[in-house]
């Protein structure tokens, strides 16, 4: 029933797909964290860019800003970060930044609830001895944050391994594309389907249990 598998590479499909959530996340939790900052920041320019770019970005089909990545950054401007002519490479690592610039408004959000678990009472304590904003948020406010905004985070990685389907529009050769492939050439749609929705599975599941688990590990208590 599964021979036909041999002809396809099922773990380097879910390990494109591994890679491109890593990346993704690392780089998302990064800007999201700016973003966020900006957001509660005292500032009113950068108060009105991270509200602008939230509300815009999430309101924008991701599917729209991976194929701007390659589409626009890659075959109208050349921009290929780094990849040069190698066309596997140059889409991976657009997809990527597709990623990073739709996650990480998700991300911004869960963590500025986080931040608003934090009692005003703190910040303002931190103030009063001296701390700039800077020093408050990330001496004080985001070290809590982080810790109430596991579950929500937990949550946008989730999404962020199943969003990474959409790297098949622009030829990324991740678990989607793979699927696609062995669609069109075998005549085993419901068993195919099946293979690809137990690989994601075995990908989600841990992840929320793990990340679940360490939510209540580091909740901070009131």
């Amino acid at each position: 029933m599964f021979d036909f598998l041999d002809d396809y590479d099922v773990l380097g499909a879910f390990w494109t797909t591994v890679q491109l959530t890593l990346l993704s996340a690392v780089g998302s939790l990064i800007w999201g964290t700016l973003l966020a900052a900006m957001r509660v920041g005292p500032v009113p320019l950068m108060r009105g860019f991270g509200t602008a770019y939230v509300n815009i970005v999430r309101n924008i089909p991701l599917t729209v800003i991976i194929l701007f990545s390659s589409l626009g950054l890659h075959d109208t401007l050349g921009i290929s970060l780094g990849a040069g002519d190698i066309v596997d490479k140059a889409n991976f690592r657009l997809a990527v930044l597709g990623l990073i610039v739709y996650t990480s408004a998700f991300v911004c959000e869960a963590i500025r609830s986080g931040i608003n678990t934090v009692p005003v009472g703190q910040a303002e304590a931190a103030r009063a001895i001296g701390l700039n904003f800077t020093q408050v948020l990330f001496l004080v406010v985001l070290p809590q944050a982080f810790r109430a905004a596991v579950g929500p985070l937990a949550n946008v990685l989730i999404a962020l391994t199943k969003n990474t389907t959409v790297a098949a529009a622009i030829g990324v050769a991740e678990a989607a594309l793979l699927m696609k492939d062995m669609v069109e050439k075998e005549a085993q749609l419901l068993l195919i389907s099946a293979i690809i929705a137990f690989g994601f599975c075995c990908l989600t599941l841990p992840t929320g249990l793990i990340l679940g688990w360490v939510g209540k590990k580091v909740a901070v208590k009131r």
